[in-house]
């Protein structure tokens, strides 16, 4: 039977929240989570607190509900219902990254279409769907603080990598902490990427830029997943 290290799990997730922090995806928000390393039917996620703050202790077990298995008068993040829901819909997904950045946000409340720029950023290239709350809900706060919320959201993304949620940021998942950390991460950039393509095409015109296709993403994302325990190191040590 595989020896599960806990203890080190809680510790890389705790590191994931900081480095999102670092790398300027997160601020005093946001939140990642991993699917537990030894039972599928739960996962891992911090407690309600600023990311830059989070450390191993503040790790929390949820079942796919949601519920927490030992709170020990802890306060969950209200949105936790995005990771259990994803998890859920999703056995292939082993992590989830939801932030609010600001370069990423505009592409969720106009008709341009978020697109793949570089290699970094090829899981975009599988497409990016917009999840618009109103039109199952109707007017709400925006926040995906209910199973149903989170269930529709984790319809909306259906098999890609990225989700952006209209009005509010982006979700990333991926089969590993490091790559849903490093997708999450080169989601903000890629959005910065496209911004400055347009601005210098002078045109939103997609068609106008050399992105990424469907097929090109797809190979170099294999690349990218089977490398990114270098940029995973990096960005441990730099917050260490």
């Amino acid at each position: 039977m595989e020896v599960v290290d806990l203890a080190c799990a809680r510790e890389d997730l705790a590191a994931a929240s900081r480095i999102l922090v670092d790398q300027g995806v997160f601020d005093a928000a946001g939140h990642v989570s991993m699917r537990h390393p030894g039972n599928p039917q739960r996962y891992l996620m911090s407690r309600s607190l600023a990311p830059q703050l989070v450390t191993a202790g503040d790790i929390m077990e949820f079942s796919l509900e949601s519920e927490a298995v030992d709170a020990q008068d802890r306060r969950p993040f209200i949105e936790r219902f995005i990771h259990g829901e994803i998890y859920r819909a999703r056995p292939d997904v082993n992590a989830v990254a939801h932030g609010h950045s600001q370069s990423v946000v505009p592409f969720g409340i106009v008709g341009v279409p978020m697109m793949a720029t570089y290699h970094n950023a090829a899981f975009i290239a599988a497409g990016v769907p917009v999840f618009d709350i109103r039109k199952t809900f109707g007017s709400t706060d925006i926040v995906i603080d209910t199973a149903p919320k989170g269930a529709a959201l984790a319809q909306s993304l259906g098999d890609r990598c990225v989700a952006l949620l209209r009005a509010h940021g982006f979700v990333a998942v991926a089969p590993s902490l490091p790559a849903a950390v490093f997708r999450a991460i080169f989601t903000e950039i890629n959005a910065r990427i496209q911004l400055r393509a347009m601005s210098l095409g002078g045109s939103t015109d997609v068609g106008a830029i050399a992105y990424l296709d469907a097929e090109e993403g797809r190979k170099a994302d294999v690349v990218n997943l089977a490398t990114v325990g270098r940029s995973w190191e990096l960005w441990k040590r730099r917050i260490s």
